[in-house]
């Protein structure tokens, strides 16, 4: 306790000496300093001491003109500022000054800003035309009665991350290809299914693209030169018999595509395609397939043996081509039906003995019913 009263003694006539040395002015600056933080706490009940806005500046002020005294060190405003670190005084000023310097801009000059419709047409030109520069963009925005500038196309289509034609796409790419000779393009490859017994075996099959029909080729435990090659001659009979013509055929990098196998498809007068290395997406219809089956027909099933198998993917071939309706052709099935009957009764059908249920209508029944 007497070290206290000692200290604080010693504190008061430091203090005093201190108070003597300083002008007018800065007496007078203190005091206000002081008042002012003596009103805020006057006005702390049991909230938290919130100076407001007016208070804050008259604090930074002060303090301001406060340090602008020669010979003021920080710990001399520390003694001042007693319920503020004199940091944050000194921020409430800088606020001040970066307040005081910033002007609202009434009348902006420059261009007008773009039309939202006009930009989104820019970008989905952009977009689905990729071959397109910035003066075809624009020219194609003229011929539509909209003014714009080759800048501001540029501008639109760097803001949105879309680079100038020659780096975006240089040609077509496979969607384009696909798209419009898709029903030229017969695709096939090859997926794997395991036994009960944990026997692999390879199925092939084709699929045509404009129709998304399927014809299933065959299975084996050997998927040989000799085997693939057989394959595609039933196939190519098969189709030698419709009008229809095929002139493409896709197909990846698997060994077991021989070069036997294309010619059998090159003397028909196909050009066979190879997809690029580990470009699943090349041959997008057959991986699509490929789920499809394996999501809606062998995930539910346990295979027994090879003939098993073949049963199975028979019946679910036939079920996908004939009576499954596909989003991809407009809820078509792949093999359209010439004699839709538009009324009588919705009968059911069990494929697969009952894992998929296939409806139709019957003009002779007049009850919902199963066979």
């Amino acid at each position: 306790m007497s070290w206290f009263i000692l200290k604080h003694i010693f504190s008061t006539i430091f203090s005093i000496l201190h108070i003597g040395r300083l002008s007018t002015l800065e007496k007078d600056l203190e005091i206000l300093v002081l008042r002012q933080q003596l009103s805020i706490l006057q006005r702390k009940l049991n909230h938290p001491i919130k100076p407001n806005r007016v208070e804050k500046m008259t604090l930074a002020i002060l303090i301001a003109k406060l340090k602008r005294i020669p010979h003021r060190s920080t710990n001399q405003l520390q003694n001042v500022i007693r319920i503020f670190q004199p940091e944050t005084v000194l921020r409430w000023h800088r606020e001040l000054v970066r307040r005081k310097w910033t002007y609202p801009h009434k009348n902006k000059g420059g261009r007008p800003s773009i039309n939202k419709e006009v930009e989104n047409l820019i970008l989905h030109l952009a977009r689905e035309n990729p071959r397109w520069g910035y003066g075809k963009i624009q020219g194609e925005l003229v011929k539509l009665s909209f003014k714009v500038s080759q800048s501001t196309v540029r501008n639109i289509l760097d803001r949105h991350g879309i680079f100038p034609a020659p780096v975006r796409n240089g040609s077509i790419g496979w969607r384009k290809l696909m798209d419009h000779y898709k029903e030229q393009i017969l695709a096939c490859d090859f997926f794997t299914v395991e036994t009960i017994w944990l026997q692999t075996i390879y199925v092939l099959f084709f699929i045509e693209l404009g129709s998304r029909r399927v014809h299933f080729a065959g299975i084996t435990t050997n998927p040989n030169e000799v085997w693939i090659t057989q394959q595609a001659r039933q196939l190519v009979w098969e189709l030698s018999d419709r009008e229809k013509t095929l002139g493409f055929l896709i197909h990846d990098n698997d060994h077991s595509f021989s070069k036997a196998f294309d010619v059998v498809f090159e003397s028909e007068g196909f050009h066979v395609i190879n997809t690029p290395f580990r470009a699943p997406n090349a041959n997008s219809f057959a991986e699509r397939w490929v789920r499809t089956v394996r999501e809606e027909c062998l995930d539910h099933i346990l295979i027994l043996n090879a003939a098993h198998l073949k049963s199975v993917l028979f019946e679910f071939t036939d079920y996908y081509n004939f009576s499954r309706p596909h989003q991809g052709i407009e809820q078509q099935t792949p093999i359209p039906q010439e004699h839709s009957i538009s009324n009588g009764s919705v009968q059911k059908n069990k494929v697969l003995g009952g894992i998929i249920n296939d409806y139709y209508r019957s003009p002779t029944r007049t009850a919902l019913s199963s066979t």
